[in-house]
């Protein structure tokens, strides 16, 4: 072999040397990046908390990525914990947590979800910019609670999941049942931007709900005295629908300017009041309904089988509670608190926090501080 073909068989082999270590670093950083928090303060997906460890069917990428959206309030953060483990156990589908929070939480977050059955899951902490809601809601004493402003994280769906065609988002005081897959599958409409449980025509209103009279209806949210309602020309007795679960088709709601049709309606109740003054539910439903008013699809009602917060009784069968896909408290008894309905089937999802923060609320606790 001539001096010069040594020479080209050393040059090649330097290269690819070379080549070999850049990729080992370019490996090291990538990983250092995904999982590094980032405490920007700005409303969006942040890089960081990908669990490198995840089994094999969570990171293939090949397979279609279903983004879940739930918001993680300090106080409530055991709801989301259960939710979470709920969801991931009862699926082999791809799933992204998208948990949307506020700064204060994120570190308490993350090492609930680095315990125990949730090791194996991939989630994105996101932290919810409050500027957002400058002179879009205002305390408002006839309600008696205040504002909570991850309340109005799934009006910015969008911008929390900025590269997906479509979510789901869902409360944090949920259970889920079934495979997530097939809600994700539901079939929306050209032109809808989400799909929503109807309360009218729901299966949980058919099953517990007796003259309910305005509360599953557009006038149990909405100021039909108002010059400006009026003129949508909406009729007071549509079906109302429940915002605390739904799927998005993130393209149309981009298209629509769905985000911006929701911040118009916010503002307008600010400066004339449009919202009932017994508000039947949420704050967020009120814009929600104005803005989809016959524009939207419906997931299975068994999708979303609530009211399990109404009252402290149970209303429901064994059979049918067991037979729903998503149970949903929504309401003010709340499945960690003392005088909750069905906390057996809650706790069976409930992770207990390793910091001690957070605890459950039961009655035996109660009795045993006034002996």
């Amino acid at each position: 072999m001539s001096f010069r073909k040594v020479n080209i068989v050393i040059l090649v082999l330097a290269v690819a040397l070379f080549l070999l270590v850049l990729h080992h670093n370019f490996l090291g950083l990538s990983s250092l990046l995904r999982n590094e928090v980032s405490d920007s303060g700005i409303v969006g997906p942040q890089p960081v908390d990908f669990i490198p460890n995840a089994p094999q069917r969570v990171v293939d990428g090949r397979e279609e990525e279903i983004p879940v959206v739930i918001a993680a309030s300090e106080d409530r953060l055991g709801g989301a914990i259960a939710a979470i483990n709920s969801i991931q156990h009862n699926t082999r589908s791809n799933v992204i947590f998208y948990i949307v929070t506020l700064n204060g939480t994120a570190d308490h977050l993350r090492s609930w979800l680095s315990s125990g059955n949730l090791k194996s899951i991939r989630y994105k902490i996101v932290n919810f910019d409050t500027k957002l809601l400058e002179g879009k809601v205002k305390e408002d004493p006839d309600q008696g609670e205040s504002i909570k402003p991850l309340t109005f994280a799934r009006f910015y769906l969008p911008i929390l999941v900025p590269r997906a065609k479509k979510a789901i988002y869902m409360d944090d005081d949920v259970i889920v049942q079934g495979d997530i897959l097939a809600l994700y599958n539901t079939p929306l409409k050209p032109g809808h931007a989400a799909a929503f449980s109807e309360d009218c025509d729901s299966t949980s209103a058919k099953v517990v709900i007796r003259g309910a009279g305005n509360q599953y209806n557009y006038i149990g949210y909405l100021d039909y005295k108002k010059e400006r309602i009026r003129k949508l020309s909406m009729k007071a007795s549509t079906c109302s629908f429940n915002p605390g679960v739904f799927v998005a088709n993130l393209t149309e709601w981009r298209r629509q300017n769905i985000t911006s049709q929701l911040e118009k309606w916010m503002k307008l109740n600010v400066e004339e009041g449009l919202y009932s003054r017994t508000l039947a539910g949420s704050i967020t439903t009120p814009p929600l309904l104005i803005v989809f008013y016959q524009q939207h699809s419906t997931i299975d009602p068994m999708w979303n089988v609530r009211h399990l917060g109404s009252s402290a009784g149970k209303r429901y069968s064994p059979q049918f509670v067991k037979a729903a896909k998503l149970l949903h408290w929504n309401g003010h008894f709340k499945p960690w608190g003392r005088t909750a309905s069905y906390t057996d089937v809650w706790e069976k999802w409930y992770i207990p926090d390793p910091t001690g923060k957070f605890s459950l609320i039961r009655r035996h606790v109660e009795i045993s501080h006034t002996k």
